[in-house]
């Protein structure tokens, strides 16, 4: 995009963000993770997650990288884009997997699919954290 002009062939999309502690699990296997995996399963166009520095939640215990007592159950954020149909397809799986807590929200957005030329290979946008 350059300064403030709109990138032609957007798409109207839905971003779905859930945000959970470092150390919820699912089966024993992080949570964030299980969130992610099915949102492969599901087809959705790409998942990411993000760890928080510093953060709260319901309980109101601020959780920060800067004290080693509380460094443990930092605040992770898995930010899914995709068709608005297809990611209120896969909130029922989260209804499942956030039982005991978690916080989902939707916005929506605008789906810009940057690819790189050349034929060169690499991650793309929600691959890996890059893109």
């Amino acid at each position: 995009m350059t300064h403030g002009t709109a990138h032609p062939g957007g798409t109207p999309a839905l971003r779905l963000t859930v945000l959970v502690g470092e150390e919820d699990v699912w089966h024993h296997k992080p949570l964030y993770a299980e969130i992610v995996h099915r949102a492969r399963h599901a087809g959705l166009a790409g998942a990411s997650v993000f760890r928080g520095i510093e953060g709260f939640g319901s309980s109101g215990i601020v959780h920060t990288q800067r004290l080693l007592s509380l460094s443990e159950e930092m605040p992770v954020a898995i930010v899914i884009v995709d068709a608005e149909e297809r990611v209120r397809a896969f909130l029922p799986q989260l209804d499942e997997l956030l039982a005991d807590g978690g916080l989902v929200t939707l916005d929506p957005c605008e789906m810009i699919s940057c690819r790189r030329t050349g034929g060169q290979g690499g991650t793309g946008a929600g691959e890996g954290g890059h893109g």
